[in-house]
């Protein structure tokens, strides 16, 4: 029996494996990517994250059971090399499928099978056990020998598997020799395997074609280096303590040593808290650790964000100056734009007021920036200015600058405007080949926001113009109807004016001509108000009727109302008698004196729709200009006379009530109209 459960140190380290090698499943298994190795290297880090759980859930810790889970364990990753040897596999049966890779998997399998058999000496076991350590360092060197180009991705991964190995074979081997595994060996291998890991994690970030991308980023990093610091300063706080305690101190041990813990966890607190800390560190990070200055996945993500706050803020060249800052992480800058000769302040944040040398040093740049699109370091400036060949400015004024970075920004290759950033003394950058690469890239996002926001404000007041220019260009036809009445009334008025039902009839056309003015006029005077749904119940039949006595019967030829079958619907009744008085009116004009105009009424037996039809017999339409001219707004083929907006009106009050304005027209022999207005 083996009794190393009762070892505290030795579960600790068997913990640390545990949680270490959970984790690095964790982060196998939120990869997308398909693989075979993938899919070996999940069953792998699960098999030793298994065996790294065993101590605590077996109680009777024996050989038999060490070696069970030890050859499991090592099934797994002598599954994995074999694929290794050939990186070409698709699936686990062409794995299979070779002989190889039973050869491979012979002695961990016999091992497996010696364990079940009763009476086998221990050293036949720590023999086998000592055999497949030495297979793993043999596969290894064949895989890293094979590897070529790539021993440089393999490299950790090789290392990872072979300090194991060499450590299972001491431990073996030494048991060989003395007859028992040493509980110091033991106790260690938890230790041994997780601080291994770090090289696993690495290879597989390396090689591509496993279909692994494990993604460290630098916030990971930051904290794990803060965690490791605060660690590290807590042990050596904790051997102070211990330091005062072994050499003594009397009465004040306890004292002293609650006053150390509650400063040091004080002192720790601060640090942490601090920016120019986290700063630091960050700083370190990125220079020693990453081989790019700005982890661009993230920064990229960062940006994103801080343009879409737009809709919070509402002022878009302070979000444009914002985005910016938070790229480069600077504190202060200031947002300008150049017209007409001179720079004017759009925008800025926690920056001093201009002075004048500093107006007259912009003033500079605004030259040099329509020549060269060059960003310019105010520091670089002062002390390599051959490095921006024709910008000549007294250092005297760069000394009084208050910031530090200037970018400008293009529009169509014409110089739009620049930003002025400045950073503290933790975050000033120096500018290199990356920075200035990566400024570029936010300018140029950051510019087609602002391009896209002001053409979308532009676009927004055009609309505006537009829809009053479309609703004085509807108010302007129906006008033109009224004063078509107005002057027929005028041409019967010397032949009719004794006739007392002339006089009738003309008094009811100016009072419906006065409400069509009046509602005309609140159109235009209301602009902003959104128009009342006047809605009601129509009986179509009479309000056709209407149209064609009050409207249109004094032209030829007089329209006739064909009534076949109909139901009352709702719909707006002014719209629909005006979209009528279009329709029939532009048959009238189509058709001569002698000709026929129909409005047939009917209700089909699907009784979904209503039909109304404008039936002429007159000039027609081809299909060319039904489908290029006919709602086309504002063309027209009548010249002065027309506006071009009847047909195109009456289609939009159809679509708006869910109906549909059908067109059948033969050229010489007439046109149909049809609305099919929904019940």
């Amino acid at each position: 029996m083996l009794d190393i459960s009762g070892y505290a140190i030795s579960t600790i380290g068997y913990a640390i494996s545990a949680v270490g090698y959970a984790l690095l499943l964790l982060l196998i298994l939120t990869v997308r990517k398909s693989g075979l190795p993938k899919y070996l290297l999940i069953l792998a880090s699960a098999a030793t994250c298994v065996w790294s759980c065993v101590p605590f859930f077996v109680s009777d810790w024996s050989v038999d059971k060490l070696l069970l889970f030890d050859n499991l364990k090592n099934v797994f990753w002598l599954l994995f090399l074999a694929a290794c040897l050939k990186d070409n596999f698709k699936n686990i049966q062409q794995v299979f499928a070779r002989k190889e890779t039973w050869l491979i998997l012979l002695l961990p399998v016999c091992a497996l099978a010696l364990i079940q058999v009763d009476n086998v000496p221990d050293t036949w076991k720590y023999l086998l056990q000592t055999v497949i350590a030495l297979e793993f360092l043999v596969l290894l060197e064949v895989i890293y020998r094979q590897a070529g180009e790539t021993r440089w991705e393999i490299k950790p991964m090789v290392v990872f598997l072979a300090v194991i190995s060499i450590f299972d074979f001491v431990t073996f081997a030494n048991a060989l020799m003395v007859e028992q595994i040493h509980v110091y060996y033991l106790a260690a291998r938890g230790y041994i395997y997780a601080a291994l890991i770090p090289l696993l994690v690495l290879s597989i970030r390396r090689v591509r074609n496993w279909g692994v991308e494990i993604y460290v980023s630098r916030e990971v990093v930051l904290h794990s280096t803060l965690l490791l610091v605060a660690g590290a300063y807590l042990l050596f706080m904790a051997l102070v303590g211990y330091a005062v305690k072994y050499f003594g101190a009397g009465i004040w041990d306890y004292t002293i040593q609650v006053v150390l813990i509650f400063l040091s966890l004080t002192l720790l607190a601060t640090l942490f808290l601090s920016t120019s800390f986290r700063t630091r560190i960050k700083v370190f990070i990125t220079k020693h650790f990453f081989a790019n200055q700005f982890d661009y996945r993230h920064e990229w993500l960062k940006l994103t964000h801080c343009l879409e706050n737009f809709k919070d803020n509402n002022n878009v060249y302070l979000t444009a100056l914002q985005g910016f800052l938070q790229a480069i992480d600077y504190q202060s800058g200031r947002l300008f734009k150049f017209s007409h000769g001179d720079l004017t302040k759009l925008a800025e944040q926690d920056a001093p007021p201009i002075n004048p040398d500093e107006q007259q040093l912009l003033s500079a740049l605004t030259d040099f920036f329509q020549d060269k699109a060059w960003i310019v370091d105010i520091a670089e400036l002062r002390t390599e200015p051959y490095n921006y060949e024709g910008l000549k400015i007294n250092h005297a004024l760069l000394n009084s600058a208050s910031f530090q970075i200037v970018v400008p920004i293009y529009q169509d290759d014409q110089f739009w405007g620049m930003v002025a950033l400045k950073g503290s003394d933790n975050t000033t950058k120096r500018l290199n080949w990356e920075l200035r690469d990566y400024i570029n890239a936010v300018t140029a996002q950051v510019a087609n926001f602002l391009f896209h926001q002001q053409s979308a404000k532009e676009l927004a007041e055009n609309a505006q113009f537009a829809a009053f220019t479309r609703m004085s260009a509807f108010v302007l036809h129906d006008l033109k109807n009224v004063l078509a009445q107005i002057d027929l009334i005028l041409c019967n008025a010397e032949q009719h004016k004794n006739n007392p039902e002339f006089i009738e009839d003309t008094f009811e056309t100016l009072h419906h001509t006065k409400a069509r003015m009046d509602k005309m006029l609140n159109q235009l005077t209301e602009k902003n108000s959104s128009p009342e749904n006047s809605a009601s119940l129509v009986v179509l039949s009479q309000c056709v009727q209407q149209v064609i006595d009050q409207r249109c019967g004094s032209f030829l030829p007089k329209p006739n109302l064909v009534l076949v079958s109909e139901t009352d619907v709702v719909l707006d009744r002014e719209k629909f008698s005006n979209v009528m008085y279009h329709l029939i009116s532009n048959a009238q004009q189509a058709t001569s004196d002698a000709g026929k105009v129909d409005v047939v009424i009917e209700l089909p037996a699907s009784q979904k729709h209503v039909l109304v039809k404008v039936v002429d017999n007159g000039s027609g339409m081809s299909e060319e200009f039904i489908q290029s001219r006919l709602f086309k707004p504002f063309d027209t083929t009548k010249g002065n006379a027309g506006m071009g907006i009847g047909a195109f009106d009456a289609k939009v009050f159809m679509d708006k009530i869910g109906g549909q304005l059908l067109v059948e027209s033969e050229v010489g022999v007439g046109s149909t109209f049809t609305l099919r207005i929904p019940i």
